[in-house]
């Protein structure tokens, strides 16, 4: 099992490539693979993954679940095997859970240690420290849950067992899959039906993955229920879970091969759930040539290959209704504006800002540094697309220790007069091992170093 501990910062140097052309297979979905983590160390039974992300994100969340008492094999190409010890066989960990840069493993944990026996604390790095956990502490203490946390609700969070959790009917005052799946989680627990309205769609990867295991979930509209079941006796059945490829992962090549000449590129087995295909609905919007073939069905989750042409894009209004459908690929959509003809305006993506960066500012910043005409705005950016054949400049770029903002200047180098120069690219193994063998396998220009 790979784990990354060279604090030492990693250097791109991307510069402009000729036509990007082959097949490719970008790596699991983040997403699903920390739930087939949780949901398989609390099912009664065996569950073997196939598929599963072995970037550091997920491999935290399988530590903590190890450090808690679960058998879990080391990840062998994209294999894991869990021995499930059922909803209430977890054991105190020896010392605080470390989910390093995970929002996901911090805020889905929360609710399941908060239907614990035992005390235990949740801490990340740096950049996850200084996230937003109040909007998943705040419905949990309206369940019963007691949770101490630091300034302003950040982590670490000392969450105390033993509470007598009660369901709870709860609206999300934003729109967020993570404060959905934690308060959904946490009604595994609870005495009474739990339900979560959300004002607007947000992945539904955790709902699918408990109806597979014979959790019973209602959906009504915007409502999502935990069906009504005696706590002391829910079970979640082991079974085979597979996990398709990212979408978020997929996206940056969807926009390579879209911005320059004469690229081809097949992505295979992407998860195309419909919570989660906004940005092909956006890329789609300003022009771009993408292909859905071989559409199917993979426990549970739609999958299908992603044909992409180079096309000449334009800037549009991006509508509201898709920005929690591509909340991650915002980064790299910025990419393409930048190369779009003519203006692109985003507004309500506010969450961009609490990501692991404010990417709307380093988005922007960066974009200013290559030349590009980028205005933040409080919840989006208005970006004027050049439109030309290379209309980035050579930049020195600063990620913030931020995986997809690495990721998406190293996109733009694509277009780039010189070389696009991206510092502090070591969290791109969270998301994405191997991204510059294939970024450069599919024909990019990315060299590494370490300073």
């Amino acid at each position: 099992m790979t784990a990354v501990h060279d604090s030492a910062s990693l250097i791109y140097r991307s510069t402009a490539s000729q036509a990007l052309e082959g097949e490719a297979r970008v790596p699991g979905d983040k997403s699903i693979s920390h739930r087939s983590i949780m949901f398989g160390s609390l099912a009664s039974g065996t569950t073997e993954i196939s598929g599963f992300l072995e970037g550091e994100d997920s491999l935290n969340t399988l530590r903590c679940f190890r450090a808690m008492g679960v058998s879990i094999t080391d990840p062998e190409a994209g294999r894991v095997t869990i021995e499930g010890v059922g909803l209430h066989g977890l054991k105190q960990p020896e010392k605080p859970l470390y989910v390093g840069n995970s929002g996901t493993s911090m805020r889905l944990m929360s609710g399941i240690l908060a239907g614990q026996a035992f005390d235990s604390v949740l801490e990340g790095d740096a950049s996850l420290s200084r996230r937003p956990m109040k909007r998943v502490i705040d419905p949990l203490v309206a369940m019963g849950a007691r949770i101490d946390a630091g300034p302003e609700g950040r982590s670490p969070l000392k969450i105390h067992g033993g509470q007598s959790l009660k369901a709870i009917d709860y609206a999300m005052p934003m729109a967020s899959a993570q404060v959905k799946s934690c308060v959904l989680l946490a009604g595994l627990y609870a005495e009474g039906c739990t339900c979560v309205t959300e004002p607007a769609p947000t992945r539904d990867h955790t709902e699918r993955m408990l109806s597979g295991l014979g959790v019973g979930v209602a959906r009504d509209g915007a409502r999502v229920c935990i069906e009504q079941a005696d706590p002391t006796t829910r079970r979640l059945e082991g079974r085979r879970l597979e996990v398709p490829a990212d979408i978020s992962s997929a996206a940056f090549f969807l926009v390579a091969a879209s911005i320059v000449p004469d690229s081809e590129i097949l992505l295979t087995h992407v998860g195309l759930n419909p919570t989660r295909t906004g940005v092909i609905d956006i890329l789609k919007a300003m022009g771009a040539d993408i292909r859905i073939e071989n559409r199917r069905e993979v426990g549970g989750e739609p999958v299908a290959d992603l044909r992409v042409k180079s096309a000449p894009l334009h800037g549009i209004a991006i509508d509201e209704a898709l920005v929690p459908l591509a909340i991650d690929e915002f980064p790299v959509l910025f990419v393409a504006a930048a190369c779009a003809t003519g203006r692109t305006v985003l507004t309500g993506a506010e969450e961009l800002r609490v990501k692991e960066s404010d990417r709307i500012a380093v988005m922007a910043d960066g974009l200013a540094k290559l030349g590009i005409d980028a205005t933040p705005t409080a919840d989006g950016m208005i970006i004027e697309g050049r439109g030309e054949p290379t209309p980035f400049g050579s930049a020195t770029i600063y990620a913030q220790g931020d995986h997809r903002i690495a990721m998406a200047f190293a996109v733009a180098g694509l277009k780039a007069r010189g070389e696009v120069t991206i510092h502090d690219c070591q969290f791109v193994e969270t998301s994405f091992p191997g991204f510059a063998e294939l970024f450069n396998r599919l024909g990019g220009c990315l060299e590494l170093s370490r300073h």
